[in-house]
């Protein structure tokens, strides 16, 4: 075993236990409130909720006894349900149930992962933002050969949303798995009702009881902002008035401190009567990293920040990592450009794309190649984008054919986007993934509350028309269970406040300045505005009231960079060449040079980029898809192999690398090992990712 032998003084306080049959402990001191414990076997587990990996694939979701009044096992089962399948491609054929799956290497039939689950809140910074934390242990856990497998969750998602990428890994490994929500998650308040969540989901209207998130009103405050603006939500990550990306690094170092608090508590409970038990430590435990998208984003900040020496590995799949701006390298594939304009902040190009792709959906390369494009899209308000942004100065072209060439030209050119992402991202901005991205962080990063509706936006459900209207009963009542934590999601919209008429959803709001329907483009601009620090239109400098919101956000951006320094742990990243969320040029590829100037020879980063492998797995099930990418979870489930075979047995990890699948093809024939190729313990020269002369060298 590699692991370190010794326990570090800073955590030997916590954990230099002596443990007795009649002696409890008592928890870490961030701990608020109490501990929540449910035994899991028999009917129902850890990992699927009792569904089983059938249940699981099913196109029919679980359904709840009384709609209006879910139980809290209800609300659990459906929220698993719809967390695995959001970021899992559950479809025939796909590798879901021979590659990976509940099922696959299974301890029982269908996948179920007896054992316990522990949850709790956490309270964090200044203003006691409500942090959900949960330790699952699953049956399987060997004392002898401790594991611990973290697992914040990806995007804005609660604290299950983890539960189908490293939670799956770590439970059927027997790892003890560690989740948090990290300050993000699902929490809502209907300002109307001032209803919100407990920590399992339900709903309650008592001003005392401890939710997941209020929004910080005064009774006074919340009926003159509601009497204005009718049946809005607040939702935790936009509305908060915190910037918890932050301390995400800090909340998955708490979900691990937590996490062996429960261990040892667990089975001290367990031999009562038995006498003495043997600590659980971090010294003789293997403790790896995970997750992916922003919960990756969150380990590999614990990683920079972890002085108290919890963490062994880490292993991270398209982690949303904004690395410190480092001017002295350059990226390069093959023998394309040298990309010197790298690193830009999630703000950055995300209202890039918020602007430009609605235009760029309409692009001769792209326009008609997949169904779910124009499924997703409306062709008309597509081309009213390209209009507008065309009477506004920002793209060039006598027709729609070269306006959306111009449009998609801006984004690969200007903003470093892979052009291998652009088949994708029409499908992405019709579900509005950039355009709720930058409304959300541009809240979260100035530390916003939802009286500021900043740019005019605001959230809530929305009728036939566009128009605001009362989120349905049965639908709040679910929407710890259907949300993903970033409206629109579970019935809530994007509202544009100040779109000509009335205020309407977002996706069909006619702009002030232009009179069309354009996605609310005067509203994306203004976000945009606050990310550049200028004009988005002029280029200008900005009214004092909005230079002062871009100041609050800028500093926002400041506090989140990674600044690349993994205190050498064996760490691996597989990123798909076609994320459209989270640009390459802008994540994985820069923060690996970073990291190699900070760390130099003494960098134990591995980087493999994956061909037609892309963000969300989970479209893979759709038609077009399906044919041309492949599931990247197969390569993460790799990675956590790699570091746990390195820290447990002293296997080396591969170099860095492409590696080159081949996708379906006509007809999406079932996935086989053909497609999916091993990352390479000896890759070919041609394909190795290097660090040459203050450059990342990408082979093409």
């Amino acid at each position: 075993m590699t692991i370190r032998a010794t326990l570090v003084a800073s955590t030997g306080a916590l954990f230099a236990l002596t443990l007795t049959a009649c002696k409890e402990l008592p928890p870490p001191a961030f701990v608020d409130g109490e501990i929540h414990h449910a035994r899991y076997a028999d009917n129902n587990d850890l990992l699927t909720a009792g569904l089983g990996a059938s249940g699981l694939a099913s196109a029919t979701a679980p359904a709840f006894a009384d709609a209006l009044n879910p139980t809290a096992e209800e609300l659990r089962t459906l929220t698993i349900y719809n967390n695995y399948r959001a970021l899992v491609d559950t479809a025939p054929g796909g590798g879901y149930g021979t590659f990976f799956g509940p099922q696959v290497n299974a301890g029982q039939p269908g996948g179920l992962v007896p054992g316990d689950e522990y949850l709790a809140f956490v309270k964090a910074g200044p203003n006691n933002l409500p942090v959900t934390v949960m330790v699952q242990i699953p049956d399987a856990f060997d004392r002898e050969n401790a594991c611990m497998v973290t697992a914040p969750s990806s995007g804005s998602r609660g604290v299950y949303g983890a539960i189908g990428t490293a939670g799956e890994w770590g439970l059927k490994k027997g790892c003890a798995v560690v989740y948090t929500d990290k300050g993000t998650g699902t929490g809502s308040n209907n300002l109307e009702t001032n209803t919100a969540q407990l920590i399992d989901g339900r709903l309650t209207d008592d001003p005392n009881a401890a939710v997941q998130f209020r929004a910080d009103l005064s009774e006074a405050e919340r009926a003159a902002f509601t009497g204005q603006f009718p049946d809005r939500f607040a939702f935790k990550h936009a509305h908060s008035r915190a910037n918890p990306e932050a301390d995400w690094g800090e909340h998955v170092l708490q979900s691990i401190e937590f996490g062996f608090y429960i261990l040892n508590r667990h089975f001290a409970e367990q031999r009562k009567g038995k006498g003495r038990a043997f600590p659980i430590l971090p010294a003789n435990t293997l403790v790896i990293a995970s997750s992916v998208s922003n919960g990756g984003g969150a380990s590999v900040r614990a990683a920079e920040q972890d002085k108290r020496h919890l963490i062994d590995g880490v292993a991270v799949s398209e982690p949303n990592v904004n690395p410190v701006v480092d001017t002295s390298f350059t990226i390069r594939q093959g023998d394309g450009p040298v990309i010197t304009e790298h690193s830009r902040s999630l703000l950055d190009y995300t209202t890039a794309l918020a602007v430009y792709q609605g235009c760029a959906n309409r692009a001769p390369d792209v326009r008609g190649v997949l169904f779910f494009n124009d499924f997703f899209n409306n062709q008309a308000v597509n081309e009213n984008a390209c209009d507008a942004l065309a009477v506004k100065g920002l793209v060039n072209g006598a027709d729609l054919d070269a306006r959306a060439a111009d449009a998609q030209r801006i984004l690969n050119e200007e903003f470093g986007v892979q052009p291998e992402q652009n088949l994708i991202a029409p499908t992405h901005f019709g579900l509005a993934v950039a355009q709720s991205i930058s409304m959300t962080y541009a809240n979260a990063y100035g530390e916003f509350g939802v009286e500021d509706r900043v740019c005019g936006l605001s959230l809530a459900a929305s009728g036939a028309g566009g128009e605001v209207a009362p989120l349905p009963e049965t639908q709040e009542a679910a929407l710890f269970a259907t949300s993903n934590g970033i409206p629109p999601t579970g019935g809530v919209n994007l509202i544009y406040d100040e779109a000509s008429g009335v205020a309407t959803n977002l996706a069909v709001s006619v702009s002030p300045s232009s009179g069309l329907q354009d996605y609310g483009l005067d509203a994306l601009l203004c976000l945009r505005s606050l990310a550049q620090g200028s004009d988005a239109v002029t280029g200008e400098p900005l009214d004092s009231e909005a230079a002062e919101k871009a100041d609050r956000v800028a500093q926002g951006i400041e506090e989140i960079r990674a600044n690349g320094d993994l205190n050498r742990k064996p760490t691996v990243f597989v990123t798909g060449r076609s994320d459209a969320i989270l640009p390459i040029n802008h994540t994985s590829r820069p923060y690996f040079g970073l990291n190699q100037t900070v760390e130099g020879k003494r960098s134990s980063l591995h980087y493999y980029e994956v061909l037609n492998a892309h963000h969300l797995d989970t479209l893979n099930g759709l038609a077009g898809y399906n044919e041309r990418f492949v599931p990247l979870h197969h390569y993460f489930f790799q990675a956590l192999d790699l570091v746990y075979d390195n820290l447990r047995n002293g296997t080396e990890l591969p170099p860095s690398q492409v590696v080159r699948t081949t996708p379906r093809g006509a007809g999406a024939p079932a996935l086989t090992a053909a497609n999916i190729p091993d990352i390479s313990a000896v890759p070919a020269v041609e394909d190795q990712i290097l660090f040459e002369n203050n450059q990342v060298r990408i082979p093409d």
